[in-house]
């Protein structure tokens, strides 16, 4: 029996409410409309103070004081300070949704280390019922990540957690919409093709990269069209300013699209969509310009190994760009030599995700109902 009695109702908790975080939970209330859905998000700014301080922020929220078949949170969430302040919820079913952890994640030069993020990751993951991860790389990284981090603590560290761990985590990813799945016109230009980069305009997307990687194909006199896209900041890497300077005679697309339509069709332009990044927990962009036809190219790292075909992957030479922007070109070259073929991710479809959110919810909210 479900609390209401009829519509299982389901709390999702975005601790820290990005882009992606924003699309993702309004994505499963319309994949999954019988539930009754209520949502809380905080904005996606003062970082530190989100990750440890979304349990105070909440604290006389009214939604927290009623009745749930399911709780989800984001990995933002300090689920365990969460259902310690609000008893009701410790007897509710809990999932833990991790779009990214805080012991693969880097650490900027403007930034201070410090273990908090990394101990609301642990704690979390420790009083959630099941853990869910969007790529493999992201679960494998956060386990040996939490491992790691363990051995390093000076004593009174209770034995078999990372085993725990592992026995309730699960990888689903957030899903890639049907409608972004389209027949594709037979690749491409080859003598000029349309290179896409389509990511957060931050460090660790690697732009200096994009830039390294830029300057060698025009050093081999390789023609192109370039439209480099996605979320800006106030603040951003000073190479984005140089890639317009230096091939502004190339560019099609510069900045952010604020319409989504506009974005869609870029992406069914473009031939060949890059990624440079030192960090991706999914790589949803890259994931989105596939399924719309563009051809990957992307470093042998991080969660790309998971669905970018090995014909698309370039050495990773994280400790030298020049090497790795040497190696991201010469791949480029072959791809364009040899029969170039869309790889949409099939597995990635929202259609085809359905049912593994669909049997999770299901089983946590009939075990929540059996032990209540």
């Amino acid at each position: 029996m479900t609390t209401s009695g009829t519509t299982p109702r389901i709390l999702l908790l975005s601790g820290y409410d990005a882009a992606s975080h924003r699309r993702w939970r309004e994505q499963l209330s319309a994949m999954f409309p019988r539930y009754e859905w209520q949502f809380l998000a905080l904005p996606p700014r003062f970082f530190r103070w989100r990750i440890r301080g979304n349990p105070l922020s909440w604290l006389n929220e009214p939604l927290l004081q009623e009745s749930w078949d399911l709780i989800i949170a984001t990995s933002m969430v300090d689920l365990a300070t969460l259902r310690g302040l609000h008893p009701r919820l410790a007897n509710t079913p809990c999932l833990l949704y991790m779009h990214e952890n805080q012991f693969a994640f880097p650490v900027s030069s403007g930034q201070n280390s410090s273990a908090d993020p990394q101990m609301v990751n642990l704690y979390s993951a420790l009083s959630a019922d099941c853990v869910v991860f969007n790529s493999g790389w992201n679960r494998d990284s956060f386990l040996a990540g939490a491992d790691s981090f363990l051995k390093k603590l000076p004593d009174a560290v209770p034995e078999g957690l990372i085993e725990t761990l592992r026995d309730k985590s699960r990888v689903i990813p957030v899903p890639i919409e049907d409608r972004l799945f389209a027949d594709r016109r037979p690749l491409m230009n080859r003598a000029c093709p349309h290179l896409l980069w389509n990511h957060r305009w931050e460090y660790d997307k690697g732009p200096d990269r994009l830039l390294k990687f830029l300057q060698v194909l025009d050093q081999r006199s390789m023609p192109f069209r370039l439209s480099v896209v996605g979320e800006r900041f106030r603040s951003y890497p000073k190479a984005f300013d140089r890639i317009r300077e230096q091939f502004g005679p190339c560019i099609e697309h510069w900045g952010f699209f604020e319409n989504r339509e506009d974005y869609d069709q870029l992406l069914r332009q473009a031939d060949i969509v890059i990624s440079t990044a030192l960090h991706d927990f999914q790589g949803l962009s890259m994931l989105e310009a596939m399924a719309s036809g563009c051809v990957p190219l992307a470093p042998d790292r991080l969660a790309y190994r998971e669905y970018v075909p090995d014909l698309c992957r370039y050495e990773s030479h994280q400790e030298n760009a020049a090497m790795e922007a040497e190696v991201a070109a010469d791949t480029l070259e072959q791809l364009l030599e040899g029969q170039l073929l869309a790889c949409p991710p099939e597995d990635w479809r929202a259609s085809s995700l359905a049912g593994d959110y669909h049997s999770l919810f299901q089983d946590l909210i009939q075990a929540g109902s059996a032990s209540s």
